[in-house]
């Protein structure tokens, strides 16, 4: 049994609460690897590792935890089975699928994420492990905002100073002013989304549907094969043409497209209409593929006639090019808070005075269709 149970997790000098997080997998060499990388930060303490799921499942109940890093193919009990086990177990735990860059891995974090996962990390490869930094960045990120998540959950003591950067406590709200929506219909519809996107892109797209006169773009926040498994699922789950997008060919009417994991993908104007282009700049706002440069392109192509969505994600990616689709005469709709897993990217755009509407996850496909058919916009609320 490989299961190291920790002693209370210790604030900091300064009583600042810590992300506490539990690690599961089968590999040694991987345990430790993300285990040195948080707790080498004080913001973060591994209050457990664990080599299988039914071990975490136990470790779980003795020993409180905000984040779980779970592996998903383990001895004894894999990833998906423990899932709903440890949710079971304490509702507001937050999941981390780690996966290595595999089409059936993508497939099962996916599918992971249906069944209670918040989001996925890729696995580090030897070079990472050899060469530690933008592998421990991406992890910190992620646990720390997943952290957050897990202490506004209302289960918890609710945490109030800090000096590394993680806390809970309320912020104080911000003003949002909406902008009117433009009255001439899109041409374009543009889709940006990072953590948690996955299933508000299905619940979007469902309602968005298909046969629109206008195709639709989407940039997630996704490693290789993982947009593979995206689009196909988009495809079969909300009964659209959905694919990855190909590097030169053209965008057709009522078909989605979805950015390929590390590339960023532009729209340019072509003799035979707005087409692919996919490239290898580098990472904007950390990220490969962004949504930032996808919309500047649209802009160039479309000038003011886009429809921006900005849904549930972490960082800021889209404020910027949200600004590009604005300034030009388009319009941009955010997820509200209250249904984004994280409201970084959404919130970013709506503090920033860019959007026509802010509105719950489950209104947002209908108002697109009907902006996207009638001549006529829409008014938005906050």
């Amino acid at each position: 049994m490989s299961l190291t149970p920790p002693p209370a997790v210790k604030s900091t000098a300064n009583d600042s609460p810590q992300v506490r997080v539990l690690i599961v997998d089968d590999s040694l060499v991987i345990r430790g690897f993300i285990a040195r990388a948080l707790d080498s930060d004080p913001a973060f303490k591994v209050v457990a590792t664990a080599s299988n799921g039914q071990f975490a499942v136990d470790s779980l109940r003795r020993t409180p935890a905000d984040v779980v890093i779970l592996d998903i193919e383990m001895p004894v009990m894999d990833g998906l089975t423990a899932i709903p086990k440890l949710k079971e177990i304490d509702p507001a735990v937050q999941i981390v699928m780690a996966s290595t860059l595999t089409q059936r891995n993508a497939e099962i974090s996916i599918k992971a994420m249906s069944l209670g996962a918040t989001d996925y990390l890729p696995k580090p490869s030897a070079r990472e492990m050899a060469v530690p930094g933008e592998f421990q960045r991406n992890l910190r990120e992620k646990v720390r905002a997943l952290g957050a998540i897990a202490w506004s959950k209302n289960v918890r003591q609710t945490p109030q100073r800090t000096t590394t950067g993680f806390s809970s406590a309320p912020a104080e709200k911000k003003k949002i002013t909406l902008r009117p929506m433009p009255i001439t219909k899109p041409d374009v519809i543009a889709i940006g989304s990072s953590t948690g996107g996955p299933q508000a892109l299905f619940e979007v797209i469902k309602s968005i549907g298909a046969g629109l006169s206008q195709p639709i773009v989407i940039t997630q926040h996704m490693p290789p094969a993982f947009t593979t498994i995206l689009a196909d699922h988009i495809s079969k789950q909300c009964g659209v043409l959905c694919a990855e997008a190909k590097d030169g060919e053209v965008l057709r009417a009522g078909n989605y497209y979805v950015a390929p994991g590390d590339f960023h993908m532009l729209i340019v104007k072509k003799p035979e209409g707005p087409t692919v282009r996919l490239v290898k700049d580098p990472p904007e706002n950390f990220c490969r593929p962004a949504v930032d440069p996808m919309l500047r392109s649209l802009v160039e192509v479309y000038g003011g006639r886009i429809l921006t969505v900005i849904l549930t994600g972490m960082g800021q990616d889209g404020m910027k090019g949200g600004e590009a689709v604005v300034n030009a005469g388009g319009a941009v709709i955010a997820q509200d808070e209250a249904t984004s897993v994280v409201w970084g990217m959404p919130g970013a755009v709506a503090v920033a005075g860019l959007c026509s509407s802010l509105m719950p996850i489950g209104e947002i496909g209908a108002m697109v269709r009907q902006s996207a058919t009638k001549i006529q916009g829409l008014g938005g609320r906050a």
